[in-house]
């Protein structure tokens, strides 16, 4: 069965059972400053739970995408997504334990299809220290509805999964009781850790049975619902919550008990095809096909590579189509991060080019039933994610070059000492990378935080992709790596912050982001005079607001209409072409007799001083000193308009321009 099936035979299912269908919440929450993104489907109902009143009533049900980053490093596995998609009810008051547990067992078993053979459950153990008693309710429950079903249902107590990792599982066991590690729901985690005054309470988990012979006993020990083995997968979790905290620590019984059901998607889907390696599910495996057939190699033996894209691409095309971009910051920085991983294991499968104007319609048609009041900007996704692409491609061969540059320690110097013991003179040991020294030992280096920071600086390497691709190709970091990163960062916005406020402000009035796009296209329109009007134009005078730019530059003839027009159209060629601006710090000489930088005073500058390149870095559209800032790419600058071109003074015309 296919997951657009089950997500509407869900939402039907639960209609006819009184919920009312909610509009899920955006995946970026506007207000919301405590997570980057909605990474649950109870979180946009958290309100509710603790007491509002729901204007649809007590009865409520949804389908709500979600995105978790912290998984991000374990997908690759069957199992693991940084983005799915939880169906949910939610009982407000309303109906309890007896009717969620009968309801979802036969959403699983008539709705879906599952065989209630391979369902198996658990619930809360209780804890005496808080005086808060086992869930023989629930289990009860369950008892009843596998026995109705023709399902023997022994009832195993556990306590802590690492017992059950020992014990396995015994003839005729469906009902595992855990400790509140696995089967306790708080916004703090366990009981221990529950806030003062929060609702809480023990959750009933359901888990889907995928064949003992998946369980890999030597790494994860005997199999059991909650063992970290691939034979039983979690499918959904029923929190009730019955309990609240009182200020002295102790638990006691809430009059008004909620239910929180959440279960995952792409979980239910897997189970229904009988597959635990949730890329195989309609959502996931036309991607994977679509990368089979544009590398020309086959899934089984590159699952890592093409789990990692399909993940990632689904997850920025969610991102993008509900109106984000990709940044430096917050949300922006996040997708930013998954599209450039996704094309980094691209590389890993030989794909050196442009591919994700093949991938993105093959995402955008598996999710067309997502509501619109989500999904906002659909027909804009798919640019925003090819115009990454493009800059990205721009540095990427030079980065991993300056990677592996880096790696084989090209760009430093190397400190020589005698080795211990040895005349300096003598031939030295294989030095640990592979190399042979003579004459002296050279010190090893590792990658010093500095040089991950000048690949993201300059190559546009956040230092996540960096540090993965270190690992991945064997490369050493220094054990201090992050602390270093975080040092030159912080160095560099000092430096920032001084240069802002002496003459390199650049004529800037203020450092907002409109300004900041003018102040770029000012670099943008003086390349352009001087490739289309002369070599020889220099600024001359510069003044940019937020609402207009002014420039300033050396010319004896006033501009014909047709040479404003060329220069307009030049400048929007280089927005639209989405060029990739980025920076670094050089020595004066340098960045003027080999850099080629354009400056005005150079005899006034700094011995160290910072270069911004828009383009190819070999082969620049511009190429400035300048403090900064700028845009990180042209393509979020808009529309550039010549409004007026006029006399400044003697020899020195002006152009006054806008953006929108």
């Amino acid at each position: 069965m296919d997951a657009n099936t089950i997500r509407q035979k869900f939402l039907d299912f639960q209609e006819k059972n009184g919920h009312k269908v909610i509009q899920p919440a955006p995946l970026v929450l506007e207000g919301d400053p405590t997570t980057l993104f909605t990474g649950s489907g109870m979180q946009p109902l958290l309100p509710y739970l603790l007491g509002k009143e729901h204007p649809l009533g007590t009865r409520l049900c949804d389908s709500q995408p979600s995105m978790r980053l912290q998984d991000i490093e374990d997908v690759g596995d069957p199992r693991h997504t940084t983005v799915f998609e939880m169906l949910g009810n939610w009982s407000l008051g309303d109906y309890f334990k007896e009717e969620q547990i009968r309801n979802f067992f036969k959403f699983l078993t008539e709705e879906v299809g599952l065989d209630p053979n391979k369902i198996y459950v658990t619930c809360f153990i209780g804890n005496k220290k808080y005086g808060i008693p086992k869930d023989t309710e629930a289990a009860e429950i369950w008892q009843k509805v596998f026995k109705e079903a023709g399902v023997e249902a022994k009832i195993a107590e556990i306590g802590e999964a690492t017992v059950g990792d020992k014990r396995g599982i015994k003839p005729g066991e469906r009902i595992f009781f855990y400790d509140d590690h696995e089967n306790w729901w708080s916004r703090g985690g366990g009981c221990e850790t529950t806030p003062i005054g929060d609702p809480c309470g023990p959750d009933s988990e359901v888990f889907y049975d995928f064949g003992e012979e998946l369980q890999d006993e030597a790494k994860y020990g005997k199999a059991h619902p909650a063992s970290d083995g691939a034979r039983f997968m979690e499918i959904g979790n029923q929190v009730f919550m019955q309990y609240r905290r009182n200020k002295d620590g102790s638990f006691s019984e809430l009059q008004k008990k909620n239910v929180d059901f959440g279960a995952g998607l792409e979980r239910i889907t897997a189970a229904s095809i009988g597959s635990y390696d949730v890329f195989k599910i309609s959502l996931m495996k036309p991607i994977i096909d679509k990368l089979e057939e544009i590398s020309g190699k086959k899934y089984d033996n590159n699952t890592d590579e093409m789990r990692v894209i399909a993940d990632h691409i689904r997850g920025a095309y969610l991102l993008a189509a509900q109106g984000l971009v990709p940044s430096n910051k917050t949300q922006g920085y996040a997708m930013r991060r998954l599209l450039r991983r996704a094309i980094l294991r691209a590389l890993d499968l030989g794909i050196s080019d442009n591919f994700l104007a093949e991938i993105v319609p093959i995402v955008a048609e598996n999710y067309w039933e997502l509501p619109d009041s989500i999904l906002t900007h659909r027909e804009m996704a798919l640019d925003v994610m090819l115009r990454e692409e493009k800059a990205f491609r721009k540095t990427l061969n030079r980065g991993l070059r300056e990677l592996h540059k880096l790696s084989q320690g090209q760009n430093k110097p190397r400190e020589t000492v005698p080795r211990e013991g040895h005349d300096p003179s003598e031939v030295t040991e294989p030095r640990n990378d592979g190399r042979e020294g003579t004459g002296s030992y050279e010190v090893n280096f590792d990658l010093n935080g500095y040089d991950l920071f000048k690949l993201q600086d300059t190559y546009g390497f956040p230092m996540e992709l960096s540090v993965e691709e270190c690992y991945r190709q064997g490369i050493k970091l220094s054990d201090n790596y992050r602390t270093e990163f975080e040092s030159a960062l912080k160095e560099q916005r000092e430096r920032s912050q001084t240069a802002s406020k002496g003459m390199f402000k650049g004529g800037l009035e203020d450092h907002g982001e409109t300004t900041i796009k003018y102040h770029t296209a000012t670099h943008l329109l003086l390349a352009a005079l001087q490739k289309l009007i002369s070599p020889d134009i220099v600024q001359k005078g510069s003044n940019t607001t937020s609402e207009r730019l002014r420039f300033d530059f050396n010319l004896d003839h006033k501009m014909t209409d047709e040479e404003k027009k060329a220069v307009e159209d030049q400048v929007n060629e280089w927005i639209k072409a989405d060029l990739p601006v980025v920076y670094d710090e050089y020595d004066k000489n340098y960045a003027r007799n080999e850099l080629h930088a354009h400056g005005q005073f150079w005899d006034k500058y700094p011995e160290k001083l910072k270069v911004y390149t828009i383009g190819d870095f070999d082969q620049p559209i511009s190429r400035e000193v300048c403090g900064g800032p700028h845009v990180e790419h042209t393509g979020v600058i808009g529309h550039f308009t010549i409004k007026k071109e006029e006399s400044s003074s003697a020899g020195v015309r002006r152009i006054k321009a806008v953006i929108d």
